[in-house]
């Protein structure tokens, strides 16, 4: 269990949920939700499932949905995502909210790349080579413990839509950036900005070593964590020659967690609101190949028929995390809640709250 987070309760859905019927699921949430009414606000992720989705009270990326729950008047915060989300969400919300995760395995196989400790780690040998040169930026999506980490250190979050702009920001504060957790984002994002691939490392928390392939290591300006999403790693430079031979006219666009090599050659490559935006606004008849997380893709594609819309890899997945949130763990969420109980509640200490509250006030500052 990582230090930055203290759980409740933390119990296994009950039998009983796992045999009743979808019909009386869907009827004792519609129940509990006109119960409660504004005492309940059930914020879900873009990646959620359909049979979730629909009572979700708002859509959306992790922060924003952080964001709107910190808006709300409601007692519970029932958050359909993975944890470093609900974890999120506790630390803006008032302390007399409780946020509740209806799956505690509900998880981030990327988060989980990166604890505290190996951060820790890192850090110590990093700035030993390198002296006070270094200023972290952390991916929204980590744990509390490494936002708390980024912001005792100066250093800020950053989201896929202003990761360029959050990138600018670190080199005027510092020479070097070290980016966690997520090395394809950093990557995208500095090269981009003009950073070529041989002032890029890459550190590796397991072999506690630096990977690099240039001349000199003072050249190096981005140290990336060697973490990855296990989904848009499954996009590959095969899947897009598959479409560009198949459909020569279809546009392909991608989530910048993707690898270099698959946002190099796809024709747009953007957060999950710039994707969605994208395919909103383009004209009926257009052709997409989206390279993002399946239960997302399914939904552009029902909600656009006027569209050709495929998945960029046909045989890709819904985020299996993600995805343990689900009906009967959604009903039991909630009947737990209108009782009282709190059941799966996320509880992130205060100390690490402040300094993780630091690292998104920076981000939120220099964005404005």
């Amino acid at each position: 269990m990582n230090v930055a987070t203290l759980f409740t309760t933390h119990q296994q859905l009950p039998e009983k949920y796992q045999h009743m019927s979808s019909e009386e699921m869907l009827e004792r949430i519609k129940t509990i939700k006109k119960q409660m009414g504004a005492d309940l606000f059930i914020p879900g992720h873009h990646y959620q499932k359909d049979e979730v989705i629909q009572f979700a009270d708002t859509s959306g990326d992790s922060l924003q949905l952080a964001q709107v729950s910190a808006k709300q008047k409601a007692k519970y915060i029932v958050f359909c995502g993975v944890h470093f989300m609900a974890e999120t969400a506790d630390i803006l919300t008032n302390d007399d909210q409780k946020v509740i995760l209806p799956d505690m395995r509900a998880g981030c196989s990327m988060a989980d790349m990166a604890d505290d400790k190996q951060t820790e780690e890192a850090w110590e040998q990093l700035t030993g080579m390198f002296g006070d040169t270094i200023l972290p930026l952390t991916y929204v999506n980590s744990t509390a413990a490494i936002k708390a980490f980024v912001g005792q250190h100066g250093g800020a979050t950053v989201t896929s839509s202003n990761a360029k702009q959050m990138v600018r920001w670190a080199f005027e504060q510092k020479q070097r950036l070290l980016f966690l957790p997520d090395q394809h984002l950093g990557r995208n994002t500095a090269v981009e900005l003009g950073i070529p691939l041989d002032k890029m490392a890459v550190w590796d928390p397991i072999a506690r070593k630096l990977e690099f392939d240039g001349d000199s290591e003072e050249q190096i300006r981005v140290i990336l964590w060697k973490g990855h999403c296990s989904v848009h790693e499954n996009f590959t430079i095969k899947n897009i020659e598959q479409v560009r031979k198949n459909h020569p006219d279809m546009n392909i666009i991608v989530h910048p967690e993707c690898k270099y090599e698959v946002v190099q050659q796809a024709d747009l490559a953007g957060s999950t609101k710039y994707i969605i935006e994208t395919i909103e606004r383009a004209p009926a008849g257009t052709k997409w190949a989206i390279g993002t997380e399946m239960n997302l893709v399914n939904r552009l594609i029902n909600n656009h028929q006027n569209k050709k819309i495929i998945s960029l890899n046909p045989f890709m997945c819904p985020c299996l995390t993600m995805n343990r949130i689900d009906l009967p763990h959604l009903t039991w969420a909630l009947e737990e809640v209108s009782e009282g109980r709190n059941t799966n509640q996320i509880s992130v200490p205060s100390a690490i709250a402040q300094n993780a509250k630091q690292a998104l006030n920076r981000m939120l500052h220099s964005t404005r």
